[in-house]
């Protein structure tokens, strides 16, 4: 009976490839909504107007996204109007945020940063994966490298083959 072949080198390494893609593996999306058509000229918020527009409005077109509520223009919202929107938007809705696109999609890196086990890298030497074909925003780097101090040997970036250091315990 013949041995398994092992990879001794591969086997006996500290290093882990770490995909940052992988701590995110919600594939919802994200839709946006500017309110400034729910305003007056773009600008006044006028509570009735404003109301009967939130009521007259299909918010079943955000059924299980994330939904990103912003304002373009300069108006002052007063914040019961962020309020009425989540109430409406909700019902449809994921989750409803008051931040733009890159900023949910690092919210919700973050969240999963934060539950994450960073033990299990204790002296070990950590590469952060830097190509990928999901996008990972550049403060998710910042974050994890964070997390990563003081507990990896060491740190750094890019591919096994070509890679960055940055950080040595």
């Amino acid at each position: 009976m013949s041995q398994p072949i092992i990879n001794k080198v591969k086997a006996n390494t500290k290093l882990i490839t770490l995909d940052l893609a992988k701590l995110f593996h919600d594939d919802t999306s994200i839709a946006e909504l500017d309110i400034k058509d729910f305003l007056h000229m773009g600008l006044l918020l006028k509570e009735a107007d404003f109301r009967a527009h939130l009521k007259e409005f299909d918010w079943s077109q955000f059924e299980g996204q994330y939904l990103s509520v912003f304002c373009s223009t300069d108006a002052i919202i007063a914040p019961w109007a962020w309020m009425l929107i989540t109430s409406h938007a909700s019902e449809f809705a994921k989750e409803v945020f008051h931040l733009k696109r890159d900023a949910i999609l690092h919210e919700l890196y973050r969240r999963n940063i934060e539950a994450h086990d960073w033990s299990q890298y204790q002296d070990k030497f950590i590469l952060l994966k830097g190509c990928g074909d999901i996008y990972v925003p550049d403060s998710i780097y910042l974050l994890v490298t964070n997390k990563l101090q003081g507990t990896a040997k060491k740190i750094m970036y890019g591919e096994a083959c070509s890679f960055v250091p940055v950080w040595k315990g």
